[in-house]
């Protein structure tokens, strides 16, 4: 039993008529329905543009988006940067999100107008092809929980602090449990202000029983 069905059950307890609970479920569907859609056309958009506010890049950052996809965090940031560039790195599979391919993502920049600042590259979160310390900026959206192993999650996020110069920011978000995950293993990484948190309702994706969090930390080192 899921988590959306375990909820039917709850609401269908001894005080509510067998007669009610197509209705009941058919409305619980109805809202995680309405919340999925939000939060995949407006929500994880408008949250990140607040992140990114968080940040408050100066304009000439070196940015990098770990699964980039199509590019809503990649060029969002991109936008953001008047001298620097944005980078996004991905293996562009469609299993992964529907239309992924790195040609989409190319034309989705033309459009925003930041083709001339943004960078794709074909490459496996895990063995990232950049440098030591070459990013002021690491993100990742909803894309290191895909990593099907612990282990190969744990290098995903090891590897993004290893691109990162010293006082780089990092900015993980995923969904549930995935992200207490990402702080235990930057919690044995050299990195500072380590914090985790809620994003909201506007990033449940269905229901609270499947919430975004998002990791923020920055690299130390002289």
């Amino acid at each position: 039993m899921g988590p959306a069905a375990a909820g039917f059950g709850a609401l269908a307890g001894p005080g509510i008529g067998v007669a009610w609970v197509p209705f009941l479920c058919a409305l619980v569907m109805a809202v995680a329905f309405v919340l999925y859609a939000h939060a995949t056309r407006r929500g994880k958009f408008a949250v990140w543009e607040e992140l990114l506010d968080e940040l408050a890049l100066r304009g000439d950052e070196q940015l990098l988006d770990l699964g980039c996809g199509r590019g809503a965090v990649l060029l969002a940031g991109a936008r953001r940067l008047s001298e620097g560039r944005a980078a996004g790195v991905d293996l562009w599979r469609a299993v992964d999100q529907s239309g992924n391919a790195r040609r989409v993502t190319s034309r989705n920049a033309e459009a925003e107008g930041v083709h001339d600042r943004v960078e794709l590259h074909t490459g496996d979160l895990r063995d990232l092809p950049f440098g030591d310390g070459e990013f002021d900026v690491v993100l990742s959206s909803l894309a290191i929980h895909n990593i099907k192993d612990a282990e190969g999650r744990r290098r995903a996020v090891a590897e993004a602090v290893r691109v990162l110069g010293p006082g780089g920011r990092l900015v993980i978000v995923d969904i549930g449990r995935s992200v207490a995950r990402y702080r235990d293993v930057l919690a044995e990484l050299p990195v500072s202000g380590l914090g985790v948190r809620p994003l909201g309702w506007r990033m449940w994706w269905g229901g609270p029983w499947m919430r975004s969090h998002v990791v923020t930390a920055s690299r130390t080192g002289g």
